[in-house]
């Protein structure tokens, strides 16, 4: 979930300072793509003897101008050092787990003398600290527990290879790692999930980076062909290692199926490298990027937030509903024949009719790399729909996708663990564009509070707006990595319509894909929220142009080379949650029996608010569609709506401190607000 990067040159190898410095910052600052938390630097120091570690919770391109930093790397790159070893290497972090506000738990991590970066997620790193008690927890962070592993193997006398390849194998989850040693002349590449590409160009030079367009970058920046050579480019695939013996600069690729375990010690220093910490403060004050909603417990305080909640499940109940689904008389545009009917129901086109699977078999075959490299993109959010989608394509499709993730601040860690699960478990490769959190956190809380003053519930939406520009990020890693095939797991049963009815917008009963808009609608919704931002100028905030480029990237960019799975198979909910459940060990949420929406931070604060003013939620419509399509009778999808509409303390909780607001400040305005029934 992070970026990892690096550059090793041989002894002599006659490279310019100037242009290994380049390198690396150029590297440190392609990698922010892939995390803004924190970020982190580790350089060998032959004057010194010591590997020289600066990080801080600050982005790359902030942390490289720093002074220390400068300094660093200036004696690093210095004339002196001109015909020694270069190894210097960093990390970008998102942060997972472990605030970024407590450095220990920013990247490099140090554990006895080894230097780890890390990109994925430790799942099971509790179970792991408590399977081996001679291991010694001192950190959140997961990334902690692999140098452990990979010390406690080395010291039972295995080899480098057989250390990292048994430790990575012990994780459930995802890792890619960069890892040195204090008292070892060894530098290791290994990944699980195939999050790693290198470039060497058979000499004196590696570069290394956790995802091609990284490399792509540095070598269009850097005009590499005119400046080391030839080279070659190449992923380092799912369980697979690179070990370089930095003594000769030799190097063995070798992928985890042939290393066996070999008796005898590796060769250690005469003198241990020192290692030499320092650390850099952010100049502002931040909020922790991360919160695990399943740590807020039930406290005194927690309890009274709690008893804040409303849930008028009695008075809902009395509501009129559609004979036929359960769509009540507060639904925007609702209309009732004599029978009781609804106009949703009368105008609806069944949507779960799949098309036969061998049909997206054939369309696409063309697509199909022939030699294993990824020919597929899937949107992935960690979900359910996203989860069931990579199995099939992975499993019936027997393709080799790349999972495409955009975290916009408001991706759960739940969320984040569950891509973690199966990227790691079918050894798929995750790219994550992540956008500056706390920015985006802060676009958010702006809107949050401009929408306080006036609570509208047409203008909701807004809070999700930023998260749009997955569309447009979606098709950019498309170009990056020259994929054009992009499956989906849109699942069609999810129209949530009334988000934008509350905006005055008509449904759209003709609409082929749940995320188009007619032209007509467009202007309308825009004119909608141009008015509602005049009439509230806490509206008119920093996240204005974010807003509006979210609306462009969803509605109005042209989208090519898009397939959806289930038009090909029809959407199951046993089916999908027996597979990822039993299969993956998918993670649900503490707070809900539902498993729709846990990943999604945002959700279950307006389905609150939905609940409460209107009566209903987007439970309530999918739940609808489900009864149109004969897939639940009318009494189940009632019971479910009641259990599922219940208020989600701890998700709520979450969401509002994650971004800034205070709970109960936030709770007293949104009971305030007059009911529609």
């Amino acid at each position: 979930m992070c970026g990892i990067f690096g550059v090793i040159t041989k002894e002599e190898s006659g490279y310019s300072n100037k242009f290994l410095k380049k390198s690396l910052t150029t590297l440190a600052k392609l990698s922010e793509t892939r995390g803004k938390d924190s970020s982190g630097l580790c350089s060998l120091n032959h004057k010194a003897n010591s590997f020289d570690i600066i990080k801080g919770p600050i982005p790359a391109n902030q942390l490289l101008k720093r002074d220390k930093v400068k300094k660093t790397l200036n004696t690093v790159f210095s004339k002196e050092n001109d015909n020694k070893l270069k190894l210097s290497f960093g990390h970008a972090r998102l942060v997972t787990n472990g605030t970024q506000l407590e450095d220990a738990n920013n990247q490099p991590v140090i554990k006895d003398d080894i230097i780890c970066i890390h990109n994925g997620i430790v799942v099971n790193v509790d179970e792991l600290w408590d399977k081996h008690p001679s291991l010694v927890r001192e950190n959140e962070i997961d990334t902690e527990v692999l140098p452990a592993l990979i010390r406690m193997e080395l010291n039972n006398g295995n080899s480098i290879e057989y250390s990292v390849k048994n430790s990575i194998d012990k994780v459930f989850g995802t890792a890619s790692i960069a890892t040195t040693f204090a008292d070892l002349e060894k530098f290791v590449l290994a990944t699980n999930n195939g999050s790693l590409y290198v470039i060497y160009n058979n000499k004196d030079i590696i570069y290394f980076a956790s995802e091609r367009a990284m490399l792509n970058g540095l070598v269009k920046k850097m005009s590499l062909k005119e400046t080391i050579g030839e080279f070659e480019f190449f992923q380092l695939r799912a369980n697979n290692m690179l070990v370089v013996d930095l003594k000769n600069f030799s190097f063995n690729k070798t992928s985890f199926a042939e290393v066996k375990k070999t008796n005898g010690s590796e060769n250690l220093l005469k003198a241990k490298r020192k290692l030499n910490f320092f650390h850099e403060d952010s100049y502002n004050k931040q909020i922790s990027t991360v919160l695990d909603l399943n740590e807020i417990h039930l406290s005194s305080e927690a309890a009274k937030d709690q008893e804040m909640l409303i849930y008028p499940v009695d008075k809902i109940k009395k509501l009129k509903r559609c004979t036929k689904c359960i769509l009540p008389e507060t639904f925007p545009f609702i209309e009732y024949d004599e029978k009781g009917e609804c106009n949703y129901c009368k105008n609806y086109k069944k949507k779960n009719q799949a098309r036969p699977l061998d049909e997206l078999k054939a369309l696409v075959e063309p697509y199909r790399s022939k030699d294993g490299s990824p020919d597929c993109l899937v949107p992935f959010s960690g979900g359910r729909d996203s989860m069931y989608v990579m199995h099939v394509i992975k499993k019936e499709l027997d393709l080799n996708p790349i999972a495409f993730t955009y975290d916009w601040g408001m991706v759960t860690d739940l969320a984040r663990r569950n891509i973690a699960r199966i990227c790691g478990e079918l050894g798929v490769e995750n790219i994550i564009v992540a956008a500056d959190m706390h920015w985006k956190r802060t676009n958010i809380r702006k809107n949050i509070k401009a929408w306080l003053k006036k609570p509208e519930l047409g203008m909701i939406p807004l809070f999700m707006a930023g998260d749009k520009f997955f569309f447009y990020y979606a098709d950019k890693v498309k170009k990056q990595t020259n994929i054009k095939l992009n499956i989906w797991g849109i699942n069609h049963l999810e129209n949530t319509d009334f988000k934008t009815g509350f905006g005055g917008l008509a449904p759209q009963f003709d609409k082929d894909k749940i995320y188009s808009l007619s032209v007509k609608n467009q202007l309308k919704l825009f004119g909608f929220v141009g008015k509602n931002v005049l009439q509230s100028p806490g509206y008119l905030n920093q996240s204005i142009l974010d807003s509006l480029g979210s609306f462009a990237s969803r509605y109005v960019a042209p989208k090519s080379d898009y397939y959806h799975l289930f038009d090909y198979m029809q959407w199951d909910e046993k089916t999908i949650e027996d597979t990822i459940i039993n299969e993956y060990k998918w993670e649900t949420s503490i707070d809900t029996k539902s498993t729709w929406r846990i990943g999604d931070g945002t959700a279950s604060f307006y389905n609150y608010v939905y609940t409460l003013v209107a009566g209903f939620s987007e439970n309530d419509t999918f739940r609808s569609n489900q009864i149109r399509e004969g897939m639940i009778s009318r009494e189940k999808a009632l019971e479910l709506v009641y259990d599922e509409n219940k208020p989600r303390y701890n998700s709520l909780k979450w969401y509002l401190e994650i971004i800034g607001l205070d709970f109960r400040e936030v709770i007293k305005i949104v009971n305030k607000m007059p009911q529609l029934y």
